[in-house]
């Protein structure tokens, strides 16, 4: 279990981490996210002691990281893949990690099996491609067998497979009991994988709930109607105290009540429906819907790629109902 308690972390004028609360719970995967510059990155590395904090405190299972024995063994985590010595060998940089946590040797040829790193264990990871350096890092996270294991970025640069092979061995770990604490840009693969979300934005605590309640309480959900019979399904839909508004290519849309109810209403008239569907919001759209006064960085066209804009010109407001997208340019180490 990982619980952070008012934390707290200033540089200079800059507020980073401001007053941070949750608990990172065994059993089930977290997912920590927000727009870059959030702090998200600050609060990883107070956990793992490499930043100190103006306030506040974290502990890792009821102690504090400097306090703990062989920390590998409680918690392994992936920050940065390319923190390793490049002139090293993949089996001789893990084989440092476990000497250093009074971890077998062996365990080192386990966890090279587990990412997929037997057959250039003796490589240099100056050589290895990115998708690699990510898999030796998930390795050195896995290293001590801890009960907490929290991850930055775990898929970036890896293929399809290797994407497909860390979602389900997070969601393993979390299935065996243990602590699983994932940040990540990519909203689709948060999706997939998560159970439950923290979401910070400018350092304060925005959301910490399940991922379902985070869509549902974030974003619009309706129900889509297509019906040859439009007109007369208007008018039973107003009959009934529905408040119908009209969407493009002939649909209808309704707030608030369910498609059973709707379907029955046109069973019981003998209408035709040709399109009755739930419609539930992305985890994405949600997202950008929380957090969109918290975007620190904003990108605007270039007037050099076609944009008419004069240059200088203040933001244009995004029209009623929509919310500025955050986003994801080359800013995402300051997350």
């Amino acid at each position: 279990m990982i619980e952070l308690e008012g934390l707290t972390k200033r540089y200079g004028e800059k507020m980073a981490v401001n007053h941070l609360t949750f608990t990172v719970r065994p059993g089930i995967v977290t997912g920590f996210l927000g727009p870059n510059g959030a702090g998200k990155s600050t609060t990883m590395r107070m956990l793992l002691g490499l930043d100190r904090p103006t306030a506040g405190d974290v502990r890792i299972d009821g102690q504090h990281y400097d306090r703990l024995k062989d920390p590998l063994k409680y918690i392994g985590a992936l920050l940065d893949a390319k923190a390793m010595h490049g002139g090293r060998s993949a089996f001789n940089h893990l084989l440092c990690l476990a000497q250093s946590n009074g971890i077998p040797r062996a365990r080192v040829h386990e966890v090279l099996d587990t990412v997929g790193l037997t057959a250039v264990a003796k490589k240099k990871a100056k050589g290895f491609s990115l998708g690699m350096g990510q898999r030796l890092g998930i390795a050195g996270a896995l290293l001590g067998d801890p009960r907490i294991l929290m991850f930055d970025e775990p898929v970036n640069g890896l293929d399809p497979e290797g994407i497909h092979w860390i979602r389900n061995l997070m969601k393993s770990l979390a299935a065996q009991g243990r602590t699983v604490f994932v940040s990540s840009h990519l909203m689709s693969e948060m999706a997939l994988t998560a159970d439950h979300l923290v979401v910070i934005g400018q350092g304060r605590l925005l959301a910490d709930t399940s991922m379902a309640d985070f869509i549902r309480q974030n974003s619009r959900s309706y129900v889509r109607i297509r019906s040859p019979q439009r007109e007369r399904l208007l008018d039973v839909l107003h009959g009934a105290g529905i408040t119908v508004v009209e969407a493009g290519g002939e649909a209808l849309e309704v707030d608030g009540t369910k498609s059973e109810h709707i379907g029955e209403l046109a069973a019981q008239h003998q209408l035709v429906l040709h399109e009755l569907s739930p419609q539930q919001a992305s985890l994405e759209e949600a997202f950008m819907q929380l957090t969109a006064e918290s975007v620190e960085y904003h990108a605007h066209s270039d007037p050099g790629l076609g944009a008419t804009a004069p240059a200088a010109a203040p933001p244009v407001a995004p029209p009623a109902g929509q919310q500025q997208a955050p986003q994801w340019g080359n800013d995402w180490k300051k997350g």
